[in-house]
């Protein structure tokens, strides 16, 4: 079978290869990491779609593939050897000796010329947005020694190199302008936040709630959750706690199809959880966070977080989510307005927790108080339904036996 590039995420049409994991003729099995492949959102492991053998590989590393195109064939289990694999065409590396950018292809096309694969040594891994800042710089990427995760030659490298020996003053007072290029993962990040303001009208409800009792119970948790190998963090509670509500005001759990103007309701719980990355800011994806339990929600949180930050992730990690939960407590700020992670329609965002004196049954009391944002697309929640919702996770956070 020819295994094609597969689609691995919105608004990704191509990708580098970074490294072969598996070499022709290796025997694979169904799910094995097979290829590392680099895109301006993020570097993800493409695994095997069968058990079977390596026959051929179609694209080499430094190669740029379009999605659709084949990167490998493979000889499936009790099925015959192809013995002249068809090759793909792919787009070759592009030019180090002069520092190019690859050449591009029109939106109606997943055809290019075929092209003789460039040998892997030696080659620069660098986005194409990255190439193409070289290329204006007029820097021969072959001549840059990148300092990013695996060598990669990152923005601060090739500034470097297109200044050598040259000492930046700190800017004076009266101010002087410099600029400062988009690249990478950040580049992918400014384009899909600028989707979602221009679609989507936002909104932001903020509430405050007491989460003194949630603390004291994952204090009396920590224990049995260690002993499982799982390290609870305040999150966990949260992603569970969502669910009820969800549950209870759909709307949120939704999107609005662009073309058709339909809300389109999701009858399953997939939550994004943002992670921040050397790279940006990433949101991995919790499937069926309402049918798994609260100990096995906190594990594939920080499995999820150690795969994005180590550019692991698969691109079935990136997709899919109906409700995205973004919390900055941890860094600090008493609260922010998050952006919508477009398609979602609702994104939450969990906040510092802070000591303040409240009054309770009448005596004032020190309690553990946080703040809550919650932004929506306007167009599908009203502010009324906004605030029913941040009850109703409010009446979860404090009675959480529900989600345990």
């Amino acid at each position: 079978m020819d295994f094609r590039l597969p689609d691995i995420g919105e608004g990704v049409h191509e990708g580098e290869i970074v490294k072969w994991l598996v070499k022709e003729g290796d025997s694979i099995s169904e799910d094995q990491p097979l290829v590392e492949v680099m895109t301006d959102k993020a570097t993800v492991e493409i695994p095997s779609p069968a058990k079977g053998k390596v026959q051929k590989i179609h694209a080499q590393a430094g190669q740029v593939v379009q999605v659709e195109s084949v990167l490998v064939t493979i000889a499936e289990d009790g099925a015959p050897e192809k013995s002249h694999p068809e090759r793909s065409p792919v787009i070759p590396a592009p030019d180090r000796s002069r520092g190019q950018a690859p050449a591009g292809i029109s939106e109606g096309s997943r055809q290019s010329p075929p092209s003789t694969p460039q040998p892997s040594s030696g080659a620069v891994l660098a986005t194409p947005a990255i190439r193409k800042l070289a290329k204006d710089l007029g820097v021969d990427l072959s001549k840059v020694k990148g300092t990013g995760p695996e060598g990669r030659v990152t923005e601060e490298d090739l500034k470097k190199q297109s200044h050598p020996g040259v000492v930046i003053p700190a800017p004076r007072l009266r101010g002087v302008q410099a600029p400062a290029g988009i690249s990478g993962v950040r580049k992918a990040i400014a384009q899909r936040l600028q989707m979602s303001k221009h679609y989507a009208p936002h909104y932001t409800y903020v509430e405050e709630v007491d989460v003194t009792d949630l603390m004291a119970l994952r204090e009396k948790m920590k224990s049995d959750a260690e002993k499982q190998g799982v390290k609870l963090t305040y999150l966990a509670f949260f992603v569970k706690a969502l669910i009820p509500a969800l549950k209870a005001f759909p709307y949120l759990n939704a999107s609005l199809d662009e073309t058709t103007q339909e809300v389109v309701l999701k009858k399953y719980y997939n939550l994004g959880v943002a992670v921040a990355t050397s790279d940006g800011l990433i949101v991995p994806v919790i499937k069926d966070v309402d049918k798994k339990k609260l100990f096995d929600v906190a594990k594939e949180i920080v499995v999820l977080s150690e795969k994005v930050k180590a550019h692991k992730a698969t691109p079935d990690d990136l997709k899919g989510s109906t409700f995205t939960v973004t919390s900055i407590g941890s860094i600090g700020g008493v609260f922010a307005t998050p952006i919508i992670n477009y398609p979602d329609v609702a994104i939450l965002g969990i906040n510092k927790i802070v000591e303040r004196p409240v009054v309770k049954d009448g005596k004032i009391v020190p309690r553990q108080m946080l703040y809550l944002s919650l932004t929506l697309d306007h167009r599908v929640v009203d502010g009324a339904v906004a605030a029913e919702f941040m009850n109703k996770l409010i009446e979860v956070l404090q009675d959480l036996k529900v989600i345990l």
